[in-house]
């Protein structure tokens, strides 16, 4: 169940408190830790989208993953979810909360996706490059996708760069679909 709008003020909450204390970046780190756990922990998420487990025993559980590993205003940020009945929305809060961060620290997320692995020299000059355009710091994220076969398709901040073989494979094949040559033969 999405609910940007929740996840958006419970995230700006917590980022105005940890500012106040002085603790936004434990508590960044901490969302990072969450935002990972949820994505890579499928039974972490399925506790807490669960209506029959008892909010009680969600805290002990909770607790038990969070205490020794998170600053204390994410554990009872996360006791604070539980007790709310929010808990289900905490992966959102996180990517949420680690967005607004980047617009707070003026970070710019970008995303590179090519068909073989990139060393991370290549990756240094190409975040260069991005980071030339604009004043904004760029944190840089890649990926592979072997499908590409070639090229690079760049996302970055709502923007899509398609520069990859398969984009230019594809766009001949509606060529061809369409048959606009026949018309001008006639």
């Amino acid at each position: 169940m999405q609910n940007p709008r929740l996840a958006s003020r419970y995230a700006k909450s917590l980022v105005d408190l940890s500012s106040e204390k002085g603790q936004l970046e434990a508590i960044y780190a901490d969302m990072l830790f969450v935002q990972q756990l949820s994505k890579t922990n499928a039974d972490v998420v399925s506790l807490l989208k669960s209506p029959i487990i008892k909010p009680e025993k969600k805290k002990q559980i909770l607790s038990a993953i969070f205490d020794k590993r998170v600053n204390a205003i994410t554990s009872a940020f996360v006791t604070l979810l539980v007790t709310k009945g929010r808990e289900s929305n905490l992966p959102e809060i996180a990517t949420e909360f680690i967005s607004q961060y980047y617009v707070l620290k003026n970070i710019s997320k970008v995303k590179i996706t090519t068909a073989i692995a990139v060393d991370a020299a290549t990756l240094d000059i190409i975040k260069k490059k991005v980071q030339a355009g604009t004043d904004k710091q760029i944190d840089l994220e890649s990926a592979v996708n072997a499908d590409l076969i070639g090229g690079f398709v760049l996302e970055s901040d709502g923007n899509l760069y398609d520069a990859s073989i398969l984009r230019d494979l594809n766009d001949i094949k509606k060529q061809f679909t369409k048959n606009i040559y026949v018309a001008a033969i006639k």
